[in-house]
């Protein structure tokens, strides 16, 4: 896995033409920077990643988090326990420019490090990460950037102050004036109070946001948009009114307000978002139905998430297309192209990624799996919604087929936050259910650590992958988007982006809804009995499965088409025919989209 630096350029680029800035509270840039927790940062980076291959003009902004997303250590019943994982922003260069905001009625200086995301044609997305730790703040201020996700909510409010209102200082220190301000999840939502700041300074000299207009709110309104990821109405992050007015002082406050971002009389992220931001998305098409409902006051649409294909991609696999269809790197549509590769060059590629699996397993944990056995795969953040324990709902129905089909394993992996005492209740229970039902012909285990090595590992290697949320929970889900790129089909509750990519026995297979979870997971089950396991044993036909995981689902949940929607109905929604077309052809040029954008609806 690469460096720090291995991805940053030793000149700072150009940012004279950069029009979109995205904004995200984690942002998963490498394996060697532990700056995301999970699913939203792993996102957010093959996001970034995406516009560096296509060129697009983004410019991106995130937290340094010196101590990192923490290591899971669990012991032998499963009991997780945290560590840091200190990294040095140090060795990223600088952005050149110190910045200063006032939070908590006192000056906080930001300094600013340089990720440089750099495409497969050497197109540049630079990420700027925001650090605190300066010499000068007060003590405790130093580590407000320190942990992702850390602290009380006074920490996170101050957190996100520094995200949003630092973010917004920090682009007006380098010269950026982007057109389209993107906010990727609520924690990003005070830039619009940092762009309504700043306009009305530039409106009157020495004005202060207490003179903001219904039209000054509505010009930020034109320059924002805002992806929402979260079903869960707790999920959306809320403050208490005082401590929105300790942290951000009253006329920041009031501007809050007046914005409309105070809901059930709690300041609330998502609120502020929503109401000044001109387009707002789900990120499924089942999740944007759920945030409508959410919502109804605000018009939610949809742009399903998908995946960076060459950071998911197995060398294995990488090199077969490399041969075969080279145009993937930059077009994933060429992905349908698969249909004329023999399938048996595929089902080889994925011998290879389960045997790369089963000896890094090996090497790791000193347990051994064999590579002819069907194996499951569940691995994600650990929260009780997502029910990790509904695959052994009943034991002796699991043994019983287990032993039927000639063998089953199931690798499990995931963190729970560490204030969730109740996703580490379902690590302990994974523990207990392995320590009793283990035999010569079941094997479950829990991988602990799980990260971004792990992850890919995962879901280039298992045979099938497994999610089991609680309808409609799950916004959208990535980690089987990347398992079908390397022809590894789901079985899935159909919630989230499996609604979309499931089609019966050709792309995985649907556990159907129940009342119970009894009755769901006697369907999961039946399909492992009667569907999967049938399957599986005739080596031809799982071969024409798999190439159908990466034709079907691989040329469509991807970063690449989700970016090019985000670029023709979110950013700049052409007027113009001919433009849209070539928007969409993924002839994203940054003089063209600058120039262009004045034709925006």
């Amino acid at each position: 896995m690469s460096s720090p630096l291995s991805a940053v350029s030793a000149v700072a680029p150009d940012l004279s033409r950069r029009s979109i800035a995205y904004f995200s509270m984690e942002i998963a840039l490498s394996p060697a920077l532990p700056t995301y927790s999970g699913g939203l940062g792993m996102l957010a980076g093959d996001t970034l990643r995406s516009a560096a291959d296509t060129s697009a003009p983004m410019v991106a902004i995130t937290l340094a988090h010196r101590k990192g997303y923490f290591r899971q250590k669990l012991s032998d019943i499963g009991q997780q326990t945290e560590a840091d994982v200190p990294w040095s922003p140090e060795t990223l260069p600088s952005a050149g420019h110190t910045v200063t905001i006032t939070i908590q009625n006192r000056p906080l200086q930001l300094q600013a490090w340089r990720f440089d995301v750099v495409g497969t044609t050497g197109h540049i997305v630079p990420v700027y990460l925001l650090d605190a730790d300066v010499e000068g703040n007060d003590s405790w201020d130093r580590h407000l950037t320190d942990h992702l996700y850390g602290g009380d909510t006074y920490y996170r409010l101050c957190q996100e102050a520094i995200l949003g209102l630092g973010g917004i200082a920090l682009l007006q220190a380098l010269g950026v004036t982007p057109e389209v301000y993107h906010m990727n999840e609520g924690h990003a939502a005070l830039l619009t109070i940092g762009l309504l700041e700043h306009r009305v300074a530039q409106r009157i000299a020495g004005g202060s946001l207490a003179q903001a207009t219904n039209e000054d709110r509505e010009a930020v309104r034109q320059l924002c948009v805002f992806t929402t990821h979260t079903p869960v109405p707790a999920g959306h992050d809320q403050f208490g009114t005082d401590q929105m007015y300790q942290v951000l002082g009253h006329d920041r406050g009031a501007a809050v307000e007046a914005a409309g971002g105070i809901h059930n009389g709690l300041m609330n992220m998502s609120y502020l978002a929503l109401s000044l931001s001109r387009y707002v998305n789900g990120v499924a098409m089942q999740h944007g139905k759920v945030s409508q409902v959410m919502f109804p006051e605000y018009k939610v649409h949809s742009i399903t998430n998908g995946v960076h294909a060459a950071t998911w991609l197995s060398p294995s696999f990488q090199d077969l297309f490399d041969d075969e269809i080279p145009d993937w790197r930059t077009d994933n549509r060429y992905f349908r192209s698969v249909y004329g590769i023999d399938p048996a060059r595929i089902s080889a590629c994925h011998i290879k990624n389960k045997q790369k699996l089963f000896a890094t397993l090996a090497r790791r944990t000193g347990h051994y799996f064999n590579p002819s056995v069907l194996t499951l795969g569940f691995a994600r953040r650990v929260a009780t919604y997502k029910r990790a324990g509904l695959l052994l709902n009943d034991p002796a129905r699991l043994v019983a087929l287990a032993e039927k089909i000639g063998g089953l394993q199931i690798l499990y992996a995931g963190k729970a936050h560490p204030a969730d005492n109740a996703g580490k209740a379902l690590i302990r229970d994974v523990y207990e259910a392995a320590v009793k039902l283990n035999s010569a012909s079941l094997k479950i285990y829990y991988v602990e650590n799980y990260d971004w090595e792990l992850g890919a590992l995962l879901t280039q290697g298992v045979d099938v992958w497994v999610n089991t949320p609680r309808r409609p929970y799950e916004a959208s889900g990535t980690s089987g988007m990347k398992a079908a790129l390397n022809g590894v089909p789901s079985l899935s509750i159909l919630d989230g982006w499996w609604i979309e990519g499931c089609a019966e026995n050709t792309t995985g297979w649907a556990i159907e809804d129940g009342e119970t979870e009894a009755v769901e997971a006697t369907s999961l089950y039946n399909k492992l009995e009667k569907a999967v396991a049938p399957l599986w044993s005739n080596p031809n036909a799982w071969a024409k499965l798999q190439q159908h995981c990466i034709g079907i689902n691989g040329t469509f949940f991807n970063t690449h088409r989700m970016l090019s929607q985000y670029l023709s109905n979110a950013y700049f929604p052409y007027t113009d025919t001919q433009t849209r077309v070539a928007i969409n052809a993924g002839l994203e040029k940054t003089t063209d989209i600058t120039l262009l954008a004045k034709v925006r609806k």
